[in-house]
């Protein structure tokens, strides 16, 4: 058994947590412990199987291998606060979606307390694929933890030596990713205001019939933007910053955010919360958001 550490408790935290404790030692840590939602968190380890920490020191102390699955806003944060308390002999998985530069810096900020950093690219929804997500791994260690982290029943292939350049491809993937639901939300919005959302979705799938216009995907685009809008806002924030770090004009991912940002604020407005919008239809969506008072 291996003991692990996972720090932060949201939705990708909590599989991780869940199914690697089937066969390993697992503590979680979120800053969440400390507010009001203490009792709800730790109610969520017992019932999965994982020891919920006392601080970030106790989620440390012993741990072998360590993943940071925070959000964009605080992964450096936390790489700080981290650092000094790591020893040589642990190795920091960093799966946060941010700039290549974020991951350097993070990267040399636990490599100047003697552990091992290690920059990972999550390729895609950690639901449903779980364990079975894949992940693109770099750094100077990164060919041995490749073959690590898949003893552990993980779905991670070794990129690259330098840090930063499996980041690379996260975040401009994300440009497309988080840009098409962005459209989808601005265009959708608009034709159901007009009363014609059935023949734009009828000409999308004219042009684009193997995506599912015509069916599941749309609701699919927009639910995330409703669920995840806020944090997908933080990682597009990361996305222009790594746009921005080589000279490249960032406007369809800085509108991203404000789109992925604005759905959020539009249904916090209406006090909707996303569990009441479930199982999501789209267009009931937009008409809570978009009717009159």
């Amino acid at each position: 058994m291996t003991d692990i550490t996972i720090i932060g408790f949201g939705e990708a935290g909590g599989i991780l947590a869940q199914d690697l404790a089937s066969d390993h030692h697992v503590t979680v840590w979120d800053s969440k412990l400390l507010t009001d939602l203490n009792h709800a968190m730790h109610s969520k380890a017992q019932q999965i199987g994982v020891r919920a920490a006392t601080s970030l020191a106790d989620a440390l102390n012993g741990a072998a291998l360590i993943f940071s699955v925070v959000t964009a806003a605080n992964a450096l944060t936390l790489a700080q606060q981290a650092a000094p308390l790591l020893k040589p002999q642990q190795t920091f998985f960093d799966l946060n979606s941010v700039a290549p530069n974020t991951k350097r810096a993070a990267a040399e900020i636990i490599e100047s307390y003697g552990a091992h950093y290690i920059d990972v690219a999550v390729m895609a929804p950690v639901p449903p694929k779980r364990l079975a997500t894949p992940l693109l791994l770099g750094g100077p260690d990164a060919e041995r933890c490749t073959a690590l982290l898949n003893g552990l029943g993980l779905n991670a292939r070794f990129r690259s030596t330098e840090v930063g350049e499996a980041s690379a491809i996260k975040m401009c993937r994300s440009i497309m990713i988080k840009g098409l639901e962005a459209l989808t939300t601005e265009c959708l919005s608009a034709a159901r205001q007009y009363g014609v959302e059935q023949a734009v979705l009828d000409s999308l799938h004219a042009s684009f019939p193997s995506l599912g216009w015509d069916d599941a995907f749309p609701h699919y685009l927009i639910s995330r933007v409703a669920e995840h809008g806020k944090r997908r806002a933080e990682e597009m924030q990361e996305v222009v910053k790594t746009l921005h770090d080589v000279n490249v004009p960032a406007a369809m991912s800085q509108a991203t955010v404000a789109t992925q940002q604005g759905l959020v604020d539009a249904l916090a407005q209406r006090e909707l919360q996303y569990a009441e919008l479930t199982p999501f239809v789209w267009q009931q969506t937009l008409d809570k958001i978009y009717a009159k008072a």
